[in-house]
């Protein structure tokens, strides 16, 4: 892992079991530790300082496109020039190879249509907050509930950068719902049954905004 490297970083909360998302540069390495700038959350854009002995699922990508994962934790607040911090360097065993397809999930705002026939008949649009190749999280009305393991039918429709839209039906089922703190409900749902050639539309979606995040973050 070279110096420069970006680095995605996913910290669970202990208490909610939320996932919160961030990135962040290697600065600097030693044989015993990876020195990164301070993380940048990816939804309110804001820097966070992660308290020492938070730990921390990390995914990067290498010069071939390869995907890689480890897990590592928070050692130390630490200077390198600029204020950064200390993370536990993996062991190249530790060190795990992903499939790109399993790896892209981009937190993007997706219509898509809910219908739920057992055990009581509902429907209604929402918006996702994260989709990728295997599933998505929605957005729950206030007025709309879900549980875990209800079978859904659910419609998608995504616009890719050329202008055209694409409309994906997909037999999902709930994995969990959760509350935040600002009590929005959200809904993590995977898809059951989905054609090849939808999941392949939606694994080009995913990549052409992750292009588009790095655009921009490059300007």
């Amino acid at each position: 892992m070279d110096i420069g490297t970006s680095l995605t970083l996913s910290v669970t909360d202990p208490q909610t079991g939320i996932d919160t998302k961030y990135r962040c540069k290697v600065i600097e390495k030693n044989e015993h530790y990876l020195f990164i700038d301070y993380p940048v959350n990816v939804k309110t854009k804001r820097t966070a300082i992660l308290p020492k002995n938070t730990y921390i699922q990390t995914s990067y990508i290498e010069s071939n496109q390869s995907v890689y994962s480890f897990n590592t934790k928070v050692i130390a607040k630490v200077n390198v020039n600029i204020p950064a911090l200390a993370i536990s360097i993996p062991r190249e065993t530790d060190i795990k190879r992903i499939q790109r397809r399993s790896f892209v999930r981009i937190e993007t705002a997706v219509d898509v249509s809910i219908h739920r026939a057992k055990p009581v008949s509902e429907s209604f649009a929402t918006v996702t907050s994260d989709i990728s190749g295997g599933g998505m999280s929605i957005i729950l009305p206030v007025d709309h509930t879900l549980n875990e393991n209800d079978n859904l039918d659910v419609w998608i429709v995504l616009q890719m950068q050329n202008g055209q839209y694409n409309y994906i039906y997909t037999q999902s089922t709930v994995v969990r719902v959760i509350t935040d703190k600002g009590n929005i409900h959200t809904a993590s749902i995977k898809f059951a049954t989905i054609s090849k050639q939808d999941q392949q539309v939606i694994i080009r979606y995913c990549f052409e905004k992750q292009r588009e995040l790095r655009t921009k973050e490059l300007k």
